[in-house]
């Protein structure tokens, strides 16, 4: 098995994909107007509009109702892009904090609500599980 990608479901897909590409730095490669797609090396976050839930199964998803799941996005310097992101990141939860398993992390919520958590690893075991 591998994991492929998570699929945000939303009422405003052009407003979270404009977002995620501010975020991420990476180009949306758009399907149809419900659906495109981030792709980085490690996954892939699909954005869809609540159009293509029933494709699935009617009302088995609701948009920004998400209240466990994080997203996470490794980068190479969680507090340049803190700063980079500081006024267009409306939502912030936590600035850059080193949490105890060795990564630097700065949590905020998406215009959704869905949780993002942005993140470099800084100590000696954190950096080596990443490969950095």
């Amino acid at each position: 098995m591998n994991f492929v990608s998570i699929r945000i479901i939303t009422s405003d897909v052009a407003r979270l994909v404009a977002f995620y590409e501010r975020v991420t730095g990476v180009a949306a490669d758009w399907a149809t107007e419900d659906f495109a797609e981030l792709r980085t090396p490690g996954a892939t976050l699909a954005i869809a509009g609540t159009r293509t839930v029933p494709l699935f199964a009617p009302g088995s998803a609701r948009p920004a109702d998400n209240h466990s799941v994080i997203t996470e996005f490794l980068v190479d310097d969680v507090d340049r892009v803190h700063q980079e992101l500081d006024g267009f990141v409306t939502d912030l939860v936590a600035g850059p904090t080193t949490m105890p398993w060795g990564n630097r992390s700065l949590l905020f919520r998406d215009p959704d609500g869905n949780l993002v958590n942005l993140f470099t690893p800084v100590t000696p075991a954190a950096v080596a599980k990443f490969g950095r």
